[in-house]
Parts: C-alpha cells; structure tokens; sequence
C-alpha cells in the first residue's frame, strides 16, 4: 500500500508539472506577457489570433533544422528569439521586453542599443498576435511571434 501511495504521489507531481510547462506556452500567457508591457505605456490590449499563430507555426517549423535567427518577411510584424529548452513565448517576450529602457519615446529612436522588439510589442495599431515554437535540431528553441497589423514603420512612433 506504501509503494502504491508513493507512486500514486509521484505521478501527481508529474502531472502537475506538466501542466505547469504546458501552461507557460498557452495563448493566454502570451497575451498576458504583452499586454502588461502596453499597460505600461497606456496602450490598449493585444488579442491572441489563430491565423497568426498558424503562420508563425508554419514558420518556425521551417527553422528546425538550422535554429537560423532569419525573419519570415511575411505579412506580419514579427519578433524572432532562441534560447534553451526553458525558452517559451512568454519567456520571449519579456526577453524582448528588456529593451523598453532602449527605447525614447521622446525622439521615437533606440538609444542605447537595440529597441525594435519592444516597439513592436507595444505597437498601438498592432491588435492581434500569434507565436509558437520548436525545438531545433541543435536542441535550442526556436520561437516567433507575429503580429497583425504590422508595426515599427519608419518614423511613426508605436503609441
């Protein structure tokens, strides 16, 4: 009965971990991760597209065998992050999101280094977004998050 109880237990904490990672890669996260970046800023929420989501899926498969960090030049705005097997979509885009201290809203330009994928993030016009992920064959992960309408034009500013 011990060794029943015991794998009985096991096997809850298994589950419950795998929800836990299925959980970080839902849509809702996602979404979350990017609207508290344009809560920050005042801009409204972003929305999860499966249309969007299909196109970066299809995408990122086309990554797996190289993990190759080269946009898809698609329709779509569009932010590209690799890392370990712990690099999910929500992971992502708070890694974009560091670069907010880049950005000057004053002068709309990145001062500082790199700014583009928080500008696309907090993007007013862009209103719906779609992302996934692979695993590449070098074992990095591979994640793509595409937004609709496209943004970072030159010389208009994203809020």
């Amino acid at each position: 009965m011990k060794f029943h109880n015991t794998l009985l237990n096991l096997c809850t904490i298994f589950f419950s971990l795998a929800q836990v990672t299925v959980a970080q890669n839902s849509p809702q996260d996602i979404v979350d991760a990017h609207n508290v970046f344009r809560a920050e800023v005042g801009v409204g929420p972003i929305s999860w597209n499966e249309t969007v989501a299909a196109y970066a899926q299809n995408y990122a498969n086309s990554r797996i065998e190289d993990c190759n960090m080269v946009h898809s030049n698609g329709p779509y705005g569009e932010n590209l992050a690799e890392g370990y097997e712990n690099m999910d979509g929500a992971a992502a885009v708070k890694f974009w999101g560091t670069e907010k201290p880049n950005y000057d809203h004053g002068s709309n330009s990145c001062v500082g280094g790199e700014c583009l994928h928080y500008t696309q993030i907090v993007w007013r016009d862009s209103v719906h977004v779609g992302c996934a992920r692979v695993k590449c064959n070098n074992n990095w992960m591979f994640v793509i998050c595409n937004y609709h309408p496209p943004g970072n034009y030159i010389g208009r500013s994203p809020y």
